[in-house]
């Protein structure tokens, strides 16, 4: 039972199952999260989501290594951890009108995602050797590196006004 539970949390929840590109997947089918959360809690709730998919990602993660192999494409909820890092000082404008999410958030949103996959995809900077510590904080220290060289792109961009 609790080894089924950590393989469905790992995948987040079949996401990671999803075929060609299942970090890509996770990431993409993650933003939901990320957005609603920053709509309708307080300003500082990306924060605890962030503590709560790194716990979730070390609980799950054995379980998804035993059955699949080392550092597993099914095994998303790292990427959930990293991909919550870009949007950590964003304020999102939720719009009541007939549309869903302002064009800003949409750019944002799909800025802060496309600079995450960038960096989690390439590894540079130092990304790739996080891959290197041991078990599961190798599987999970290289998506938080890249997720902060995504906070750092995604909030440069905004301070100068190429971004809204």
């Amino acid at each position: 039972m609790i080894r089924s539970a950590k393989l469905a949390v790992g995948s987040f929840f079949g996401a990671g199952h999803l075929p060609k590109a299942p970090g890509t997947w996770g990431s993409l089918l993650f933003l939901p999260v990320i957005y609603l959360a920053s709509v309708f809690g307080p300003a500082w709730i990306l924060w605890p989501i962030l503590a709560t998919t790194i716990a979730l990602s070390l609980w799950s993660s054995d379980a998804c290594v035993q059955k699949y192999g080392e550092d597993p494409g099914s095994f998303v909820m790292d990427e959930c951890a990293g991909q919550t890092i870009p949007f950590l000082f964003t304020s999102f404008s939720f719009a009541t009108s007939a549309s869903f999410t302002s064009s800003s958030d949409l750019w944002i949103l799909a800025t802060g995602f496309l600079l995450f996959r960038f960096f989690d995809i390439k590894k540079p900077l130092g990304v790739n050797q996080l891959q290197n510590l041991p078990g599961k904080f190798g599987i999970l220290a290289d998506d938080l590196l890249a997720g902060v060289y995504a906070l750092v792109v995604l909030e440069g961009l905004k301070f100068t006004g190429w971004l809204f």
